[in-house]
């Protein structure tokens, strides 16, 4: 069984400060190279610097470069041809990246909330099944941010999508992984308006950082079902805090 995340001084089921700081300079160096793909400096079947190259750039290892592109092989960003090296796939290319049209109204953020609550409980009953000891890390490391901010008093956005985003890592389906990474900048607007919302003279922080140690824990303890469940109970409590439980008519 897991150790509570809110006990314990390093995050993670027993991780080592030097295995968390690894896995965050893959993190670094896959959402480095992820941006460079998209905003075109790596064109779609242009082949990619070499691991020794990549690790001088970055100023990291050549097994950090490896790992995360091996991240990006897994979601179809990359690919290697025996003996050439690793290319850029087309699927990569910024004309077909999945994406959602802008958050323009309320009723935009209460379909966000819709939308996500019928794709990041079933990726969290799928992380509790599938994830890793490195899948494990980066939740925990996540969720070691978050607590850190709610004991300042404070909601950091930046870390809680980074929770979520490493939830459906863990499940191992890059389906939930791009559709999480499109919905990114809608996800910022409601999370920005619900930690808002926490600000008041009721601090609401505990109690929603006790919703992510929940579905942490829950993941880490392999419980399926119990983390679909937090994950469903945590979206839902944090659109009715937002909409104070006065939700839109959405027919029209």
């Amino acid at each position: 069984m897991a150790q509570d995340a809110s006990t314990i001084e390093e995050p993670g089921p027993n991780a080592k400060p030097e295995r968390v700081k690894s896995v965050r300079l893959v993190d670094r160096v896959f959402d480095q190279l992820r941006e460079r793909i998209r905003s075109g400096n790596y064109p779609p079947d242009s082949r990619l610097p070499g691991e020794h190259e990549l690790a001088s750039i970055m100023g990291v290892s050549r097994p950090i470069v490896r790992d995360a592109l091996g991240r990006l092989r897994e979601e179809g960003m990359v690919y290697s041809r025996q003996g050439a090296g690793t290319f850029v796939s087309a699927l990569a290319s910024p004309a077909t990246h999945l994406a959602y049209s802008p958050v323009k109204t309320i009723a935009d953020i209460q379909r966000c909330y819709e939308f996500r609550l019928t794709i990041e409980p079933v990726a969290a009953f799928f992380a509790a099944q599938r994830r890793d000891e490195a899948a494990l890390q980066k939740i925990a490391a996540a969720l070691a941010d978050l607590r850190e901010a709610t004991s300042h008093q404070l909601h950091r956005t930046d870390a809680d999508f980074v929770f979520h985003r490493s939830v459906t890592e863990a499940a191992n389906n890059h389906y939930y992984t791009a559709s999480i990474e499109a919905l990114k900048p809608h996800i910022a607007v409601g999370m920005h308006l619900h930690g808002l919302s926490l600000m008041g003279p009721r601090l609401g922080l505990e109690k929603v950082f006790e919703e992510h140690n929940a579905i942490y824990q829950a993941i880490a303890d392999g419980r399926a079902e119990d983390a679909q469940n937090a994950m469903r109970l945590h979206l839902e409590g944090s659109r009715n805090r937002l909409f104070e439980d006065r939700m839109l008519d959405l027919s029209f």
